[in-house]
C-alpha cells in the first residue's frame, strides 16, 4: 500500500513523521509532504498559484500513485486529492466551527481579510462534504463533526506521542511551589478563559504561576496577569528541548483553557509524570483520568482550581502517585503503535481490495 500524508505547518511535520515511521513497520510505502508545495489557489497572494495551483500535484499523484490520500488541514491539496478519485482522508484538529466565527469577529474587520476568511470556510466545507471521512482528534469532536455533517463518514484519529521524548532532564530555575501552562494565545474563545487566574493568584499568593505561550491575544492576558508577583510569562520555548526542561520542574500542570480538544502538552506532562490540572471542556477529559492523573476543573470557577492545586501541593503522596499513574496511562492510550493499528482499522472498508 502507498499513503500520501500532507502536512500544513513544521509543527505537525515533526508528529506526522513518528507516524509515517510506524506505518513504514506495516510495510506500507509513505510519501510525507508539505501541501503548499504541491498544490495552491486563491486567496494566494501569487495570482499564477489560482491558475496553475494544480500542476506540481498531478505530477506527484502521477509519479507516487498513491492507495490513499491523508492530509492534515482543509486547503486545496484536500481539493486537488479530492477530485483525484483517490480516498483522501481529513484529519481535524481543532473546533472548525467555532473558529471560523471567532475568526470573523475578530479577524475579518477589514474586506480583503474577510474575503479570504469567507473563501477559506468555503474550500473547508467543501472538503468536509466531499472527502472521503473526517478524521477527527478525539470523540468530543467527531460528535461536533456529526452535528454539521450528519452524513459524514467519521473515525477518530488519536494523535500519538513517542514517550521516549519526554524523559527526565536538567531543570530550569523557577520558583515553587510552582504551577504551569503551555499554550498559545491565538483564539480568544480559548485563550480568555486564563483571565479566570486573576482571581487564582490573588487567593494563592504563595505560589507561582508561569505561562509559555504566545499569540496576538497574549496582551489581553499579560495586561491582567502581570500586576500579580506570582505570576511570570515566558514567552515561547523552543519544542521540545525547553519545553521539557520547564515540564520537568514544574510541580503542577494546569491547562486552563476555554476550549481543547487533544492538547499534546496535557500528554507530554503526564509522560514527565506531573499531576495535572484542566478545565472541564472539549475533549480534555479524554485525554486524561480525572481523580487518577489528576484533576479536571469547572469552567471559570476559581475556587475550583485553588482547591485542586492545595490539593496535589498538600499531600506529596497523591502528586506522586497521579504522577505515575498518567504516564502509564498516556503510554498505553497515545502510543503511535497503537494509533497506527487504529488508523488501518479505519481506513479498511474504504480501500479497493
Amino acid at each position: 500500500m502507498r499513503i500520501l500524508i500532507g502536512y500544513g505547518s513544521r509543527g505537525k511535520f515533526f508528529h506526522l513523521k513518528e507516524f509515517c515511521n510506524e506505518l513504514e513497520k506495516h510495510n506500507i510505502n509513505v510519501k510525507l509532504v508539505k501541501d503548499t508545495e504541491y498544490s495552491r489557489g486563491f486567496p494566494s497572494k501569487k495570482i499564477s498559484d489560482w491558475m496553475n495551483g494544480d500542476k506540481k500535484f498531478k505530477t506527484l499523484i502521477r509519479d507516487f500513485n498513491p492507495d490513499l490520500i491523508f492530509t492534515d488541514r482543509q486547503t486545496h491539496f484536500a481539493i486537488h486529492s479530492i477530485k483525484s478519485g483517490i480516498p483522501t482522508f481529513v484529519l481535524l484538529r481543532g473546533h472548525y466551527w467555532e473558529e471560523y466565527v471567532w475568526a470573523m469577529r475578530t479577524l475579518g474587520k477589514n474586506v480583503k481579510t474577510r474575503i479570504a476568511i469567507w473563501f477559506r470556510n468555503k474550500i473547508s466545507e467543501r472538503v468536509f462534504r466531499e472527502a472521503t471521512a473526517i478524521l477527527p482528534i478525539c470523540k468530543y469532536l467527531e460528535n461536533v463533526v456529526k452535528e454539521h455533517h450528519p452524513q459524514q463518514n467519521t473515525g477518530v484519529f488519536l494523535e500519538g506521542i513517542n514517550s521516549e521524548r519526554w524523559h527526565h532532564t536538567k531543570k530550569m530555575e523557577l520558583n515553587h511551589p510552582c504551577v504551569g501552562l503551555v499554550q498559545d494565545a491565538n483564539w480568544w474563545g480559548k485563550t480568555k478563559e486564563l483571565l479566570v487566574l486573576e482571581d487564582v493568584l490573588k487567593k494563592m499568593p504563595d505560589v507561582h504561576f508561569y505561562w509559555a505561550g504566545d499569540g496576538q491575544y497574549r496582551k489581553n492576558i499579560t495586561e491582567k496577569l502581570e500586576k500579580y508577583d506570582n505570576f511570570t510569562w515566558l514567552g515561547r520555548l523552543d519544542y521540545p528541548d525547553k519545553i521539557r526542561e520547564f515540564l520537568e520542574t514544574l510541580d503542577v500542570y494546569a491547562l486552563i483553557t476555554g476550549m481543547d480538544l487533544a492538547p499534546l502538552t496535557l500528554k507530554e506532562a503526564q509522560l514527565m509524570e506531573k499531576p495535572v490540572i484542566a478545565t472541564d471542556v472539549g475533549g480534555n477529559k479524554e485525554m486524561m483520568i480525572d481523580d487518577k492523573t489528576g484533576f479536571l476543573v469547572k469552567e471559570g470557577n476559581s475556587d475550583d482550581i485553588v482547591e485542586k492545586i492545595t490539593k496535589i501541593l498538600t499531600d506529596k503522596e497523591l502528586s506522586k502517585r497521579m504522577g505515575i499513574e498518567g504516564a502509564r496511562f498516556v503510554r498505553d492510550e497515545f502510543n503511535w503503535k497503537k494509533v497506527t493499528e487504529n488508523f488501518l482499522d479505519i481506513i479498511k472498508p474504504y480501500l479497493k481490495n
